[in-house]
């Protein structure tokens, strides 16, 4: 399992970026990215960083967050965060993309940050990329424990051109492994 991993925190204003070593060790911040949108012809700009850095580390996987309730279930932003999950895993297909649970991350990730002397005004520039390290220290702790990959899988349709996937949702699906 050795090779670098990602996580993503997806907002609807940011997504975190953070990278482990290759050795899957430890989760360290990479960027604060702006949410964009793309066209038709053209990839988001921020999924567009996030393929630069799964090429330029060598990423094996990527986890993406999936907020959910304290109850368990899914809310609206999960549903944005899937959609998420399915454009990335298109744009760096081979690569494997996984939802994992980020309940807390951003709650870690502040009190993270206040507990190094950060001001809460100054939080919002880097609590995404802080999210996403909890993200990813919590999938890597998880791959240690149990030896697997840990979320669900999201699954592209290989015989789908990629220039012919176009980000819907319905080019994919989630499978749990």
């Amino acid at each position: 399992m050795r090779g670098a991993r990602l996580a993503v925190d997806v907002g609807s204003v940011r997504v975190g970026l953070a990278s482990s070593d290759p050795d899957g060790l430890i989760a360290t911040p990479v960027a604060t990215l702006a949410r964009a949108t793309g066209s038709k012809k053209r990839l988001p700009e921020d999924i567009a960083q996030i393929v630069h850095e799964v090429n330029e580390r060598a990423a094996r996987v990527v986890y993406v967050g999936l907020p959910m309730h304290l109850s368990g279930s899914e809310g609206s932003s999960s549903g944005a965060a899937r959609a998420y999950a399915v454009q990335l895993a298109q744009a760096i297909a081979p690569v494997t993309v996984r939802l994992v649970d980020e309940r807390m991350s951003t709650v870690s990730a502040h009190q993270a940050l206040q507990a190094s002397g950060r001001s809460g005004r100054r939080h919002r520039q880097v609590v995404d990329q802080a999210a996403a390290v909890v993200i990813l220290q919590t999938a890597l702790d998880a791959e240690r424990v149990s030896g697997r990959r840990p979320g669900e899988r999201v699954v592209i349709d290989p015989h789908v051109p990629p220039a012919a996937r176009g980000g819907a949702a319905g080019d994919a699906r989630t499978t749990v492994e």
